[in-house]
């Protein structure tokens, strides 16, 4: 069963538009920063992108706890009144490379707070120093630990956005071919799956994201994948066997170069016969709910995600 939900409204309120612009306009400012500085080292590089939280306003009534969960180090999101025994497993975007637990702390307790859940963001591995599968193999060694201390499988839901989101895909299919239970739940903002880089709309949307460029993306596969086949499935799960996943619900903005890796996805999980949401945010940028807080449109949308896991 496949769903669209198209955001169409053509009378945004001045608190997205102003949401839309802060957004965007971090992005371009990073854009400018990778374009002016060739020798940016990857430390610089990664405190750029911690900044990602910057558009986020902070949710009331969260508290946050670090700890360690399988080994792999993180950041509890916890909501006051929030069912503990509801999980969200979030891994963060960065293309494998950049952002943290800190740069989305505060995007995973905003979906934390409105899913009445606790979330558990992960700092796994990054490249270039860890390669597909590190980041894969933390994610599920997280989910196994949340298994054995008592969490039911079915009542974790495996969450990210952009190579995080590549990862709460990928995560929930090693458990399958591994043989153990996947997650309830799979939800993906803005998933970047397309490691062989063809995707059409890194043409047809290039002169409006504001971020992503295919020469980004190449030296992020480069840096992850190394010579691995860029088809590989847990790699690239626009290649993965989708039959028995889970319910899944798919983010993506409509003027961001990864729009078709969301669309893609959801047409190869409906042939599997996969209950999928697709909801696509008119005029939206990459990730757009970081706009979380500040954005009209995003509050709608966190309601109808809120609705689609509770259902």
């Amino acid at each position: 069963m496949s769903t669209n939900v198209a955001e169409q409204s053509t009378t945004a309120t001045s608190s997205a538009v102003e949401g839309q612009d802060v957004l965007r306009d971090l992005y371009a400012d990073w854009a400018t920063i990778m374009a002016t500085t060739p020798d940016l080292t990857m430390r610089l590089f990664r405190s750029i992108f911690d900044e990602w939280h910057q558009p986020t306003v902070e949710p009331e009534g969260v508290t946050y706890r670090e700890d360690t969960i399988g080994g792999v180090p993180g950041i509890w999101c916890l909501p006051a009144g929030a069912d503990k025994s509801k999980v969200l497993l979030y891994t963060h975007g960065g293309g494998f490379a950049v952002g943290s637990a800190s740069s989305h702390r505060k995007l995973a307790g905003h979906v934390a707070k409105e899913l009445g859940s606790v979330s558990f963001v992960l700092d796994y591995r990054r490249a270039p120093e860890f390669q597909h599968p590190a980041q894969v193999e933390d994610g599920v060694a997280a989910f196994d630990a949340l298994v054995a201390s008592g969490i039911q499988a079915q009542d974790i839901t495996t969450i990210g956005d952009s190579a995080g989101g590549n990862l709460a895909i990928a995560i929930a299919l090693s458990l399958k071919e591994q043989g153990k239970q996947a997650p309830g739940k799979v939800i993906a903002f803005s998933p970047w799956l397309d490691m062989e880089n063809k995707g059409e709309t890194l043409v047809t949307n290039n002169d409006t994201d504001a971020l992503i460029t295919p020469e980004l993306l190449e030296g992020m596969i480069a840096g992850v994948l190394g010579t691995l086949d860029p088809a590989t499935p847990l790699a690239n799960p626009l290649y993965a066997d989708f039959a028995g996943f889970p319910k899944l619900y798919i983010t993506a903005g409509s003027v961001e170069s990864l729009l078709d890796n969301a669309t893609r996805l959801e047409e190869r999980a409906t042939a599997a016969g996969v209950d999928v949401t697709l909801s696509i945010g008119e005029g939206q940028q990459h990730v757009y709910p970081f706009l979380a807080g500040r954005s009209v449109l995003v509050a709608e949308e966190f309601k109808k995600l809120a609705a689609w896991y509770r259902q």
